[in-house]
């Protein structure tokens, strides 16, 4: 077998790992769109329409739990249109099975056609069954970036470490730590283990992540 064979074929088997990886995050696959509970000053200072203060007023307010509470912070200093065109690059990521149709419509993009269809296919059990759904209705393309907007939380007891290392923030050392005090039995006990080492807003972000069943 030639050298340029033997490339292409590594190169191939590469792209079908990532793919595999990526097809288990329950947190859509994000390249384009910040997160304003992650975001830093300078990140949030090129959002159109941000000054550096209300960047830093964007920081002050953290950890924002839905989306409802962004838009209602957006809405006292930008009109409909600046915040629509701020969503574009800024958005809290929704759960797929507790988003209001409001928060969907919030997706930039998303009528109320496509809001409908992402309400059909509730519960989900995963981001590859909302890719698989939606997916009927537009293309690769689109379908990669609606997904930067929204989530499936992962079931604490069994996620692969994929699963949980797709929660935006959440690293090795956390990672770790989530692992660790399995099986989780409650809620509470997740709070309590894990806010060992997160203060309570961050535990209140994580906390979206994640379920028992």
């Amino acid at each position: 077998m030639n050298q340029r064979k033997t490339s292409a074929m590594i190169a191939s088997f590469v792209l079908v790992l990532f793919l595999s990886t990526v097809a288990f995050g329950q947190v859509g696959n994000n390249t384009d769109v910040f997160n304003p509970n992650l975001a830093g000053e300078k990140e949030l200072a090129a959002i159109p329409h941000f000054s550096a203060q209300f960047a830093k007023t964007i920081i002050e307010n953290r950890p924002y739990l839905n989306m409802t509470d962004f838009n209602e912070l957006l809405a006292k200093t930008l009109n409909e249109k600046q915040v629509s065109e701020v969503y574009v690059k800024l958005f809290v990521p929704i759960n797929l099975n507790i988003a209001t149709d409001e928060e969907i419509l919030m997706v930039p993009g998303v009528g109320n056609k496509m809001r409908h269809e992402f309400d059909e296919y509730r519960p989900y059990k995963s981001l590859t069954q909302f890719r698989r759904e939606i997916g009927k209705y537009v293309d690769d393309e689109e379908l990669a970036r609606l997904e930067q907007y929204v989530f499936v939380p992962i079931n604490l007891n069994d996620a692969s470490d994929e699963e949980i290392q797709s929660i935006p923030g959440v690293g090795r050392r956390m990672l770790h730590e989530f692992k660790e005090y399995r099986p989780y039995t409650s809620m509470a006990q997740f709070r309590k283990e894990i806010g060992k080492y997160v203060d309570k807003n961050e535990l209140a972000r994580l906390e979206r992540y994640v379920r028992l069943k």
